[in-house]
């Protein structure tokens, strides 16, 4: 019956991050994946545990475990943060008086920063690098110059249809987070091919297709497949260890603020919901500055 119970308040919390709070599918499942796991632990503890019964001290036991077992800070940290929004959901129905995960601290996770790809690596793939022929390199192409040139995270780049892009004006309408709507702009050239990709899209679009990039088969891409779009292409220019899409969205930050960019002004474009998100670019380039300056100064080599 514990079990039972437990069940329906974590279903409960999931529809409510589903249908109030609009998270995505790969974070419910890992909010899900965290609570039943804390479940288990607490099962293999004693039988009569649960997640609605739980204190402090068990909760420090639990990180103590996942420490121990060789868990890393971060995903540690994430485990207790599912927790800590489960118990403030808990208590804002009224089902518990207090929330346990508040009083437990988190191991510090280091700081580390994000990979990006360099300029000059960038403009070899654009510029000197072929695609190929044919649709698939068509689209290719215009994928990694979406990415490269707007910032936009994969699932927005999936959900793009055609009336999200303005050619004329030059604009891309952007739904992201929490279904968070904004329009960032773009430059000639990015214009020129999606004009081109528009043109060669027409020749293979399945009936009453809206969706802007396609697959071969002429229906929306997946994001599998625009992961191994990105990997594959980023393979042949730049040795940065992952070659993801969200490694373009690094490489869009980081081109901005090195070439002036005001912080405030790349927020709004990658549409971070706080400054402390966009700040850790500014720690980037200065590490990029640095190496400059440890490079070029004649006294650099003395210190």
């Amino acid at each position: 019956m514990i079990l039972v119970a437990t069940n329906m308040f974590i279903d409960s919390f999931i529809r409510h991050l589903k249908n109030e709070r609009k998270y995505s599918l790969h974070t419910l499942r890992a909010y899900a994946k965290d609570l039943r796991a804390f479940e288990e632990f607490l099962q293999n503890v004693e039988e009569s545990l649960s997640l609605i019964t739980v204190d402090v001290d068990l909760l420090r036991l639990w990180v103590a475990s996942l420490v121990d077992n060789g868990s890393a800070a971060s995903s540690v940290c994430r485990k207790l943060s599912s927790l800590r929004s489960f118990y403030a959901y808990m208590c804002s129905e009224g089902n518990m008086n207090t929330n346990p995960a508040l009083l437990v601290c988190a191991p510090k996770c280091p700081k580390s920063l994000p990979a990006f790809v360099k300029a000059e690596e960038m403009d070899e793939l654009i510029d000197e690098i072929s695609f190929g022929e044919g649709f698939l390199a068509c689209r290719d192409r215009a994928i990694i110059l979406c990415f490269y040139e707007t910032g936009i995270r994969l699932s927005e780049l999936v959900g793009l249809n055609l009336d999200s892009v303005d050619l004329e004006q030059k604009q891309l309408k952007v739904l992201g987070k929490r279904n968070r709507e904004r329009i960032i702009p773009f430059a000639d050239e990015l214009r020129g091919e999606l004009c081109f990709y528009i043109a060669e899209r027409a020749k293979v679009a399945a009936a009453d297709e809206q969706a802007l990039f396609l697959s071969k088969n002429g229906m929306r891409v997946n994001q599998q497949q625009v992961y191994r779009v990105v990997n594959k292409r980023l393979a042949g220019a730049t040795g940065v260890k992952k070659k993801s899409p969200h490694v373009l969205r690094h490489s869009f930050a980081t081109a901005m603020l090195n070439n002036d960019a005001e912080l405030m002004a790349v927020k709004e474009l990658l549409g971070h919901k706080r400054l402390a998100t966009t700040e850790i670019y500014t720690h980037l380039t200065f590490e990029e500055l640095k190496r400059s300056y440890d490079k070029a100064h004649p006294r650099a080599g003395n210190n």
